[in-house]
């Protein structure tokens, strides 16, 4: 039984390897630098990517704009590598089979052994608050779950996926665009766009019901705030040289982290492109588990993701040094 756990493990190493040396070989032609759809193996829950061209950007918010924070500045000059991007947040459709081994099947002619993967524990609230599943994004996991979703997701499919940076995301959401949101600086126009709190109705919604940004990302405003990779720091902009590539505030304990893009539960302001939200210990407050559990936020049902992937993808020696570095 031993053998057998073994040789299935190797080949669907083996087929990883493949599925990921031919992504990146397909990655590297410009001509093929569009959006494409991937299906979770072993389903048929599909989701769909979008190439963002790299380039240069200022990061940050102009001390003129309107409720600006101090963590916002000073705005500097940077640049990023093209990579993709979900079209959508995270759908508790693709979550659900990451959290749950039974759905978690092999693919057809595959092998796949679902015990390999470190998964969440079972919540201790009801993570949607009965505000809808299937469809909607998924939330209230922590950046940990996000990052482990984020790594089976690149196990089972042989693309490698993570969160976007601070960076990435800024420069996504903005789409070329300089002012407080991705269509202007005027907020009467917020609601053809986002789900906020004064049109929200208390809960989050279906992914894509609104308009997208001009680079066609959904809920990039709104909906649910968004994981970064980054830690917090408020001064961060300040320790970024002009110019720099990739930036990341790689973290170096455990909390706080970043979150952007705001949700329903928030103000206008906290929605602007360059806002910037710190985790809060807060959002476990009814979490009865000591510690803490990695995995859930019991009180953060306005907190989700979604998920990037370079366009250069890195070998299998680089991810998992990656890996050893998020996770620890």
């Amino acid at each position: 039984m031993r053998t057998q756990v073994i040789l299935a493990r190797l080949v669907c190493f083996a087929v990883i390897l493949t599925n990921s040396q031919l992504h990146a070989q397909t990655a590297e032609n410009a001509d093929s630098f569009e959006t494409y759809s991937d299906t979770i193996p072993g389903t048929e829950v599909t989701f769909k990517m979008v190439p963002i061209p790299g380039g240069e950007f200022l990061m940050g918010s102009p001390e003129a704009e309107a409720e600006r924070k101090e963590d916002e500045g000073p705005q500097k000059q940077v640049k990023v590598e093209p990579f993709y991007i979900g079209m959508h947040e995270v759908t508790f459709d693709e979550y659900e089979i990451f959290r749950d081994k039974e759905k978690d099947r092999a693919p057809s002619g595959g092998e796949w052994d679902p015990e390999a993967v470190t998964r969440p524990s079972p919540p201790y609230e009801d993570p949607t608050f009965g505000m809808g599943k299937y469809g909607y994004p998924a939330v209230s996991m922590t950046q940990y779950a996000a990052l482990l979703y984020c790594k089976w997701l690149t196990e089972k499919t042989g693309t490698f996926y993570r969160l976007p940076t601070e960076a990435e995301w800024e420069y996504a959401c903005r789409a070329g665009t300089t002012t407080a949101y991705h269509f202007g600086d005027k907020v009467d126009s917020l609601d053809n766009y986002a789900w906020y709190y004064e049109n929200s109705d208390d809960a989050y919604h279906k992914v894509g019901e609104k308009k997208p940004n001009p680079w066609g990302l959904y809920d990039m405003h709104g909906n649910v705030a968004e994981w970064t990779l980054d830690e917090y720091k408020q001064d961060f902009y300040a320790s970024l040289k002009e110019m720099e590539e990739n930036p990341w505030a790689e973290p170096t304990k455990l909390h706080p982290r970043t979150v952007r893009g705001g949700s329903w539960d928030d103000d206008p302001d906290a929605l602007r492109s360059a806002a910037r939200t710190e985790s809060s210990m807060n959002w476990k407050r009814r979490d009865p588990q000591i510690p803490k559990s990695f995995w859930w936020n019991t009180d953060s049902p306005f907190v989700g993701f979604r998920i990037v992937s370079p366009k250069k993808q890195p070998t299998q020696e680089e991810i998992k040094a990656f890996w050893a570095r998020v996770l620890g």
